[in-house]
């Protein structure tokens, strides 16, 4: 019973302290393959994040639109080049997608 009562309270700290450990943006831009192919004020091969932000920025489903095509790809949305499938969760989609229209 003790053994089950320390293992229920190291959990629950853990969930409480998750949050702590997500990642900014411009955090999960460095550590992903994002800045291989973009930069925030230039296009590089894909189209630099203030286009992006432009482009977008009056469609209210902005970010979840973005966040599908940087966790599945996308092809013919900027060009010939198509952008593939990002290994990325779905949360971290949104927190890039999140910031990425932060540069408008």
């Amino acid at each position: 019973m003790k053994t089950m009562l320390v293992s229920l309270l190291a959990l629950g700290g853990a969930l409480v302290l998750q949050p702590a450990f997500a990642q900014s943006g411009e955090e999960l831009y460095k550590s992903k393959a994002c800045a291989a192919c973009h930069a925030i004020d230039k296009k590089l091969v894909g189209p630099a994040y203030t286009e992006v932000a432009a482009k977008y920025a009056d469609r209210a489903d902005a970010v979840d639109y973005l966040a599908g095509h940087i966790k599945n790809g996308s092809q013919g949305v900027w060009g010939q080049i198509p952008m593939p499938p990002n290994n990325v969760t779905e949360e971290e989609a949104k927190t890039l997608a999140e910031w990425v229209m932060t540069h408008k």
